[in-house]
C-alpha cells in the first residue's frame, strides 16, 4: 500500500514561478552536453540523421523519464533519498537516491574540472592568445595548460566558488534568481554567434550537414550514442530533477514543465550546432573533432574571421556561463541530502559539499598534471569519474526511477501529480504510464549495456 503524501510543505524553499522552475530546470539540462558534447558527437555520427534520431529518443524516452523524476520529487518534497524514503518507508528503493547523491559527487568533481578549462580560455580570449597561431599550436597549447597542474586546479576551485556562492543563498534567491539571469544571456550569446557564422562563405555546408539526413550512415551504435546523449543531456538520473520537482509547487503544471524543460534543451542543442557547423565548414575543419573541436579546432576559426576576438571570446562565456546553470543544479542535490537528511543549515551543507567535492575534483582537474600516471582499469581519475557516472550510476539510476514510478508508486499516484490533483486533464497519462513500465526501461538497459562493453553494436 503507497502511503498519502501531503504535497505542501510550507517550511521548505521552492520556486516562486512556472518560469522560474524551467529556467532553473532548463539550465540543469543546458551545459557542456549542449554545447560541448552535442555537436562533436553528432559531428562523429553523420549530422542531420543522428540529429533526428535524437529529438525522437528526447520525446518518447527523456520527457517521460524526467516527468518521473519531477513526479518522485514533488509528491514527496524531499532531496532523492528522502523522496524514497518517503514514498517508499522501510524499502530499500532509497538506494537509487543515494546513487543519484553519489553520482552528483562524481559528477560536479569532473564536471567543474571541465569549466574550469572555460574559464582559462576566457582568459586567454582576453589576452588574445589564439593570434598567430597554427592548429598545431593550438593543440599544443591546451595540452600544456592541461598538463600543468595548478592553473587547471585553480581554475577549478574558482567555478566551484562561483557554483557554491549561488547555491548557498537557497532556491529562490540563488538558483531561481540568477537562472533567470543567466539563461537570457546564454540565448543571447547563441544567437549572436549563430548569425556570425551563417553569414560565413560556405556555411551552406554546414547547415545542410546538420539538417539534412543521410540515414545510410545509421548503424545500432548510432542508435543507441543518439538514446545516450538524450539521457546525459536532460540530466535524467542523478537526482537533480528528483530535487528540483520538490521545489516545484502544486499548482504547476508538471508535464508542461517536463515539456517545456526538454524542448528547451533540445532548440539550445541545435543552436550550438548552427553556431559551430557552418564557420566548421567554412573553414574546412573535420566535424568530428571530439573536444578538440571546441578547445583547438574554434580557437583556429575564431583567429582567421573577422571580429574573430570578439566572438572567441563571447564564446568561451557562454560555455562557462551553460557549465555553471548546470553545476548549480548539481551542487544542490548534495546540499538537499547533507542538509535534510543530516539537519544541517544551508551555509553548512554548502561549505561541506563544495569542500568535500572539490577535494576529489583536485583530482580530475590534476589528472594529465599531477596525477598523470595514475590509472585504475586503465583510466586516470578524470576518466574513471566519468566513466563510472555516465555509464553506470546514471542509466541504473533512470532505469530505477522509472520502474518505481511505473510499477511500484502506480497510475493513481501518478495521476494525482500529473492532474494537480484533478484540476487538469491528465490525457497523456496511459501514454506515459505505457513508456515508463515497457520502452524507457528496455531502452535505458540498452544503454547501460553498451556502456560497460556487455553488449557492443
Amino acid at each position: 500500500m503507497i502511503p498519502k503524501v501531503n504535497v505542501d510543505s510550507p517550511r521548505r524553499d521552492s520556486f516562486t514561478s512556472n518560469i522560474g522552475v524551467i529556467a532553473a530546470a532548463a539550465g540543469s539540462a543546458i551545459g557542456l552536453g549542449n554545447i560541448w558534447r552535442f555537436p562533436y558527437v553528432l559531428g562523429e555520427n553523420g549530422g542531420g540523421a543522428f540529429l533526428f534520431i535524437y529529438l525522437a529518443f528526447v520525446l518518447g524516452i527523456g520527457i517521460p523519464v524526467m516527468l518521473s523524476e519531477f513526479t518522485i520529487g514533488r509528491r514527496a518534497q524531499r532531496n532523492p533519498v528522502g523522496s524514497f524514503k518517503k514514498l517508499a518507508p522501510k524499502r530499500p528503493w532509497f538506494l537509487i537516491g543515494v546513487m543519484g547523491v553519489i553520482a552528483a559527487f562524481m559528477i560536479l568533481s569532473f564536471y567543474a574540472a571541465v569549466a574550469g578549462w572555460t574559464l582559462e580560455y576566457i582568459y586567454q580570449s582576453v589576452t588574445n592568445s589564439f593570434a598567430g597561431k597554427t592548429p598545431d599550436q593550438l593543440g599544443e597549447m591546451f595540452e600544456d595548460f592541461r598538463m600543468g597542474s595548478w592553473r587547471p586546479v585553480i581554475w577549478f576551485l574558482v567555478f566551484m566558488l562561483f557554483t557554491a556562492a549561488i547555491v548557498i543563498s537557497g532556491v529562490q534567491k540563488g538558483i531561481e534568481k540568477y537562472s533567470k539571469i543567466l539563461m537570457p544571456i546564454l540565448l543571447i550569446i547563441l544567437i549572436i554567434l549563430g548569425i556570425r557564422a551563417v553569414t560565413l562563405p560556405g556555411a551552406g555546408a554546414g547547415l545542410s550537414f546538420l539538417f539534412k539526413p543521410d540515414f545510410s550512415k545509421i548503424t545500432a551504435g548510432t542508435i543507441l550514442e543518439a538514446l545516450g546523449q538524450a539521457f546525459f543531456s536532460l540530466s535524467i538520473g542523478m537526482g537533480t530533477l528528483i530535487t528540483y520537482g520538490s521545489y516545484i509547487q502544486s499548482r504547476d503544471n508538471l508535464a508542461n514543465t517536463a515539456i517545456s524543460v526538454s524542448l528547451a534543451d533540445t532548440f539550445i542543442a541545435v543552436l550550438a550546432g548552427i553556431a559551430i557547423f557552418p564557420a566548421v565548414f567554412a573553414f574546412g575543419i573535420d566535424p568530428a573533432a571530439e573536444e578538440g573541436l571546441v578547445f583547438i579546432t574554434l580557437p583556429n576559426i575564431f583567429q582567421q574571421m573577422a571580429g574573430g576576438y570578439f566572438f572567441s571570446l563571447l564564446f568561451f562565456i557562454l560555455l562557462a556561463v551553460a557549465a555553471l546553470t548546470s553545476t548549480i543544479s548539481v551542487l544542490e542535490v548534495v546540499v538537499a541530502y547533507f542538509s535534510e537528511e543530516l539537519n544541517l543549515s544551508r551555509k553548512k551543507a554548502t561549505i561541506i559539499a563544495a569542500l568535500s567535492i572539490s577535494l576529489l575534483g583536485i583530482l580530475a582537474s590534476a589528472s594529465w598534471g599531477w596525477f598523470d600516471k595514475v590509472t585504475i582499469s586503465g583510466r586516470n581519475f578524470f576518466g574513471l569519474l566519468n566513466f563510472t557516472s555516465a555509464n553506470i550510476l546514471l542509466p541504473v539510476g533512470g532505469f530505477f526511477i522509472v520502474i518505481f514510478v511505473g510499477w511500484f508508486l502506480g497510475k493513481n499516484q501518478v495521476r494525482d501529480e500529473i492532474s494537480n490533483k484533478g484540476t487538469l486533464k491528465a490525457r497523456i497519462l496511459g501514454v506515459f504510464m505505457f513508456l515508463v513500465r515497457f520502452i524507457a526501461p528496455i531502452a535505458i538497459a540498452l544503454v547501460f549495456l553498451n556502456g560497460i562493453g556487455i553488449i557492443k553494436f
